[in-house]
């Protein structure tokens, strides 16, 4: 396990502050070619340090740094970060050259919605995500008129002089903290204090090298520490607000106080102790709606490895690894279909389980059950676990309690009707599970080329309460696109903050977003990296961030050899 930093004294964390504080108003008002040059000094950064980024991380999650699974760290660590900064140094470039970011085509949704598409936006995205599209649905009222007079609101309007944001980092993966930062940086013009969380405080250092330039320049601050020191910096006058990748435990405790009469009286009376604004992504019981229709084995194979691979990814310490498998009542499938899951998830080596907690959450969740599947054994490692037949119509606390482990449950509900099923499936998911951030169907080709059940899928897809749907594929590429605003469906109160409030990465700053659906194939010849059985996930993801720090095309063979390896 690699060392981390000792946590930051409160003088160091007030020095810290008050650095930012006066390079802010400096910051607010930098010229468009200013921050651009920044977001490419912190993207040679990334490209300078990744490979001491993904060794550190492999050696506390206990993964071999030559073996396939490295490719997780390489994929959910420099990889989306440098996506990131590469898509804000372009829109920050686009914005000055021709007056707005770049978006793709406008449409409208089945109610009547704005819609625009958001993924691919170049042709190097294309040819690497082929099949894959993107689009991001606008709140009512947005017109294609407003849309282009809103992005990029803060670049065109600005509406603050210089504010200082307390980003408290996420620990499961090692994107979040910079990205959430690059964020505010870039989108709104924010300095950052970002504190590291306890689990992956190694990383700061590297951060630390990475983002040099930021540091140097007193827009980015790096400190450390657990609940006190981020309690500290929350309540600190010279902090303006606060934006959490984490538990809506952490969120509340922040916001209301320790639990208690006191906490329950401000909850009560609308008098959060945290009296500035906060933003947040908390995490999601993430359901699977798997559509009947006219399977063939292969493609349900295919669509059972995704699922596999929703949960095995980084040991299923995601909030939005699949956690409630939806299927419908009587499917003749069903068997296959949970049999084949439980296949490709062993292919999977057992993870240690190195988030804090996992073991209680785990043994709360699978003892007394009646039907538990376990796959995969290893010292210090959770099981990946199967938890079959849930009564969909009970108080089970599947429905309401956010794993963070290797458990996947299942229930069944409505009919083989793929119609009933949807209407069952999609009301069942908004109003009994917890969460909003992030639910998948799956739904057979043939289905969608039917013009009235493709009515049906996309009335789901416009029905579910989630900030991404994804069909077909993981809502994972929803959170490392860059260009598709990540986070929970919008309207959450800080008194029921289910997952979170306003979005983040949403490298095109769109404004008035409501939610993003990620369109995959159900079937394709190159596997997904996130698969089980993808062999060369390791040598992807180092091509991979090769070519989005270098920006050379003559990077790209290595990136597509390897894909089609896996």
């Amino acid at each position: 396990m690699p060392a981390a930093p000792r946590p930051t004294e409160p003088r160091a964390l007030d020095e810290a502050v008050a650095r930012l504080r006066e390079a802010a108003p400096g910051w607010a008002a930098a010229s468009l070619a200013d921050r651009a040059a920044l977001a490419r000094a912190m993207l040679e950064g990334v490209g300078r340090t990744a490979a001491r980024a993904v060794e550190a991380a492999c050696a506390a999650k206990g993964l071999p740094s030559d073996a396939p699974q490295a490719g997780e760290e390489w994929l959910s660590g420099p990889y989306v970060t440098a996506r990131v900064l590469r898509q804000l140094e372009r829109s920050l470039r686009l914005l000055s050259r021709n007056g707005n970011t770049p978006v793709g085509k406008l449409t409208d949704t089945v109610d009547g919605r704005l819609s625009v598409q958001v993924f691919p936006l170049t042709r190097q995205d294309a040819l690497l995500f082929a099949g894959v599209r993107a689009e991001a649905h606008l709140v009512e009222g947005m017109t294609a008129e407003r849309l282009h007079e809103t992005r990029a609101r803060f670049h065109k309007a600005p509406d603050h002089q210089g504010k200082v944001c307390l980003v408290l980092g996420a620990g499961n993966i090692n994107s979040i903290p910079p990205v959430d930062v690059a964020g505010k940086l870039f989108n709104e013009g924010k300095v950052c204090v970002l504190k590291m969380n306890p689990v992956n405080a190694y990383l700061g250092p590297i951060l630390e090298d990475a983002f040099s330039a930021a540091i140097a320049r007193n827009v980015l601050a790096i400190v450390y520490g657990g609940a006190e020191e981020g309690s500290y910096l929350a309540h600190h006058r010279g902090v303006d607000e606060v934006h959490i990748t984490g538990s809506d435990r952490t969120h509340d405790t922040i916001v209301w106080g320790p639990p208690g009469p006191e906490r329950d009286a401000r909850r009560a009376g609308g008098t959060p102790l945290l009296a500035k604004e906060i933003t947040s992504e908390l995490g999601n019981v993430s359901p699977v709606l798997v559509v009947p229709g006219p399977w063939d084995a292969a493609t349900l194979r295919f669509q059972a490895e995704s699922v596999a691979g929703m949960v095995t990814y980084n040991a299923s310490f995601n909030c939005n690894a699949a956690k409630l498998l939806v299927l419908p009542g009587g499917w003749r499938r069903r068997d296959a279909f949970l049999a084949a899951v439980e296949h490709y998830m062993a292919l999977s080596p057992a993870r240690r389980a190195w988030y804090p907690g996992a073991a209680d959450r785990y043994r709360a969740l699978t003892e007394g059950r009646a039907s538990v599947r376990k796959v995969g054994q290893g010292e210090g490692a959770l099981p990946w676990t199967l938890v079959t037949g849930l009564d969909a119509a009970s108080d089970d606390p599947a429905f309401v309690t956010e794993p963070f482990c290797s458990i996947l449950s299942e229930t069944t509900i409505g009919s083989e009707d793929p119609v009933d099923f949807l209407e069952q499936a999609v009301a069942f998911s908004n109003d009994r599970l917890w969460g909003t951030l992030a639910a998948h169907i799956v739904v057979h080709p043939r289905t969608l080329a039917d013009p009235a059940l493709n009515a049906a899928v996309q009335r789901a897809v416009r029905r579910l309460r989630y900030g991404t749907v994804a069909v077909n594929t993981w809502a994972g590429y929803g959170y490392g696109l860059g260009t598709a605003p990540w986070g929970a469906f919008p309207g959450s109160t800080l008194e029921d903050v289910q997952s979170g409030r306003g979005f983040v990465h949403n490298t095109v700053m769109l404004e008035g977003v409501e939610k993003v659906v990620v369109w995959h194939p159900a079937r394709t010849l190159a596997k997904p990296p996130f698969f089980p059985s993808h062999a060369t996930t390791d040598a992807l993801g180092r091509s991979l961030v090769r070519l989005e720090t270098r920006r050379r095309w003559r990077d790209l063979p290595a990136v597509l050899l390897a894909g089609i390896r896996g």
